[in-house]
């Protein structure tokens, strides 16, 4: 099957070869405290070799475990960050984004909850839920990060009001820590079924474990099919694969020679709407690995041609500090192409025959040219379909750029040092206990 694919060539008008090239070492190096273990983090290197560790035994328990969850209309994914944006990354990716219009659904709906502390959004949700068997899988390392734990203990009651105590037992599972945390104390006590998540594996690089692959599955996609593509992608950019030939090394390598000419923000863009989230976990992934010690590239995203409507003219003309990632889609699934009209008042006959790809792929090319004549360096990453081969193949390459940029970079790529520190002031100013000492420090500055 075809691999994804890396062009450089577009982001050398700002950045030579030859100043890619001058990270080699660089990049080698970062290689080899990645597969040696010897670079800051390397307590969290459980990703690293995943994908080809994941077995038969396992696979086949998630998939028996979603098959019960699959018995509900509605599943509910609790969790934040690392913890539900690769499984909505991936969901939203794959599934019919129109399959609730549809009579006789295949799949449960996939609804989140936990990712946020919107009063309006949870009072909708169990509306929504409100007399219904649905299924919980509740992702939590500890059970007490704030907005997760919120969102359990309501959804836990509502369901243990729908269908009772002992028969909620059977739809709701816990993915959490293997002996310690609240919530591993609550499932033990209850008996829920469990999935545990490895120490080694932060929560950004956690797609690949039962964290992502149960809900996954959940939602009918093949958990085999994006493992097979990881495992693949693993081998592919391996320690023993050169520097020109492994494309995790040349993406890690290209975007830290942007960074040293000045551009300061990488643009995620797609042209294919279903790829949204893609570029939300990539966000946390880059962001949160990066953004740490003064340094760090910043990440965002843009749907085109959406948001060429309205990022397009800060893109084109705006300060030039940003460079362009696209994720491009060779094949889509569909075919659909647009129609003759006698009339011809929109002046779309030209178009007449056309496929809605081939429109597509010339406003893609359209917009890279038009960005790279503005000066705007662009980087390319081809997928031949979307699928879930290709999307594991995605997400492995995204993870092992991600821990060579950071070596690059001179960081930690899998501390996040930084998140705690909004925690501890709203910790405060609720007056949990044991914060007291930042309470009054909090009314000091108020």
């Amino acid at each position: 099957m075809k691999s994804i694919s890396l062009n450089i060539d577009r982001a050398l008008g700002a950045t030579t070869r030859q100043q890619v090239d001058a990270f080699e070492s660089k990049a080698n190096g970062g290689m080899e405290m990645l597969h040696g273990g010897t670079g800051r983090g390397s307590d969290f290197l459980g990703w690293l070799h995943l994908p080809s560790s994941i077995g038969e035994a396992e696979l086949n328990d998630i998939e028996a475990v979603a098959a019960r969850l699959r018995e509900c209309e509605i599943v509910v994914v609790i969790g934040i960050g690392g913890s539900y944006l690769g499984t909505k990354a991936v969901v939203e990716a794959l599934n019919d984004g129109f399959d609730l219009l549809r009579e006789g659904r295949k799949n449960p709906v996939i609804a989140y909850a936990g990712h946020n502390i919107g009063e309006d959004y949870l009072s909708e949700l169990c509306e929504a839920l409100r007399d219904k068997r649905f299924g919980i899988i509740n992702i939590s390392k500890s059970g007490t990060t704030t907005e997760p734990a919120i969102a359990f203990r309501i959804l836990r009651k509502l369901l243990e009001k729908n269908i009772g105590r002992e028969s909620a037992k059977n739809y709701i599972v816990a993915v959490t820590d293997r002996t310690r945390g609240a919530l591993r104390t609550l499932a033990d006590r209850e008996g829920y079924r469990t999935f545990v998540i490895p120490d080694d594996v932060g929560g950004r690089f956690s797609v690949l474990t039962p964290v992502g692959l149960l809900p996954i599955a959940v939602a009918g996609i093949s958990i085999r099919e994006l493992v097979r593509g990881a495992a693949d992608m693993e081998k592919a950019t391996g320690a023993d694969v050169p520097f020109g030939e492994n494309i995790a090394s040349l993406y890690a390598a290209t975007r830290n020679a942007l960074y040293a000419d000045g551009k300061k923000v990488e643009i995620l863009a797609n042209f294919h709407p279903k790829m949204h989230y893609i570029g939300e976990w990539w966000k946390q992934l880059y962001g949160e690995s990066e953004g740490k010690d003064g340094k760090g590239i910043f990440p965002a995203s843009v749907d085109f041609t959406t948001d060429l409507h309205s990022m397009g003219q800060w893109i084109q003309d705006g300060e030039r500090i940003i460079f362009e990632t696209v994720i491009s889609v060779a094949n889509p699934d569909a075919a659909l192409a647009v129609p003759a009209d006698e009339t011809d008042l929109d002046g779309l006959n030209y178009l007449a025959g056309k496929r809605i790809d081939e429109v597509n792929k010339m406003a893609e090319l359209g917009t890279l040219l038009a960005h790279v004549d503005g000066g705007v360096p662009n980087i390319r990453i081809t997928l031949p379909e979307l699928n879930a081969y290709h999307i594991g193949q995605l997400f492995y390459f995204f993870e092992k750029a991600c821990g060579i940029s950071g070596y690059i970079l001179g960081v930690n790529p899998f501390d996040q040092p930084g998140v705690e520190a909004y925690k501890k002031n709203m910790f405060a100013l609720l007056n949990k206990p044991g914060y007291e000492k930042e309470s009054e420090a909090i009314k000091a500055k108020l």
